[in-house]
């Protein structure tokens, strides 16, 4: 019995790190809020990026439900400073599927924000909750007339490779009670007038407009989830060569900046002889020979490490995706 429970252990042990494998790659922009942005400098008091902030709380969902891998914010932002990337390109297909295309992910989740504030859209700034000396909010009130919070969003996913938009998510958030818009949670709010607002925060969470926000995003995501399955898989193109054998290890010139992850198998190759035209002398093919695999142990930024089975490789060998 003990035999049996053990075997039964591990095969629900080993079950995760298959899903992890086959997981999607995604990577979230910053929604656009510009057709919301009177309404939000209504409620911040300045103008004030929310589209960030529904990002942000995009990526932590999408994490949480674990339906896909999601590439960190760093790697992003690095991207998006590197192509000169725009504000105002946020929503635009063409110019997201070329971020993804760096970035090597299956597709890109570009969105926009529809709606955001009061049910009656009545936005008034009362008391100087925000923007004021104190930087607080709930003490005084944004908007001083009981009502409930509504956001709206919409999120669309593109192909990287083509710009062609796979899925379409559209998500509406209602606060369960009423109140001031950012009124009950009697906290601090650093982010309110510098540009960016921190909506994971505990205190933006428990007021009506964070309550709003958060049904939207849950909604929005859910549905992004129930879209993995449809999506193409995108496949790097790795090509490097061998940089030194040592045994059945092999260290190549190609890292995580070229794609390369743990548990990849490529192909070792090496050039043969050339056939050229009689007539003019240019080369037409080259004789290539595939000698073995290797599959990568470890992997830094410009270099890798494999163990490797087949013919005896050198250094010079060409390294790629075997199919």
């Amino acid at each position: 019995m003990k035999r049996v429970f053990g075997v039964v252990f591990l095969m629900f042990a080993l079950v995760p790190a298959g899903w992890a494998q086959n997981k999607k790659r995604v990577a979230v922009l910053d929604f656009d809020y510009a057709t919301v942005r009177s309404s939000v400098a209504a409620v911040f008091g300045s103008d004030t990026d929310v589209g960030k902030g529904i990002a942000d709380l995009m990526v932590t969902r999408l994490v949480n439900d674990g339906v896909y891998s999601v590439i960190e914010r760093k790697a992003l932002d690095k991207v998006i400073g590197e192509q000169n990337f725009s504000n105002s390109d946020r929503a635009n297909p063409d110019t997201a599927a070329k971020i993804g295309r760096v970035l090597g992910v299956d597709a890109i989740i570009v969105g926009s924000i529809t709606q955001f504030g009061r049910d009656d859209k009545s936005l008034g700034v009362g008391g100087g909750a925000l923007g004021g000396v104190t930087g607080r909010f709930g003490l005084g009130g944004v908007g001083k007339r009981q009502a409930k919070a509504v956001v709206g969003i919409n999120a669309r996913m593109v192909n990287t490779e083509t710009g062609e938009i796979l899925a379409v998510a559209e998500g509406k958030g209602e606060s369960k009670r009423s109140g001031l818009l950012l009124g009950g949670a009697g906290g601090s709010y650093g982010g309110a007038g510098g540009g960016a607002v921190d909506m994971s925060s505990h205190n933006f969470a428990d007021t009506i407009l964070g309550e709003a926000v958060g049904q939207a995003v849950s909604d929005v995501a859910k549905q992004l989830d129930d879209k993995a399955a449809s999506l193409p898989t995108q496949v790097l193109q790795i090509s490097g060569l061998v940089a030194d054998v040592s045994g059945n290890t092999l260290i190549l010139n190609v890292g995580s900046k070229a794609g390369v992850k743990v548990g990849d198998h490529l192909g070792v190759f090496r050039q043969g002889r050339q056939i050229k035209d009689p007539a003019t002398g240019k080369v037409l093919k080259t004789i290539v020979t595939k000698l073995g695999d290797v599959t990568i142990t470890e992997v830094e930024d410009t270099s890798s490490t494999g163990t490797y089975t087949g013919e005896t490789p050198k250094v010079g060998d060409a390294v790629r995706n075997s199919q």
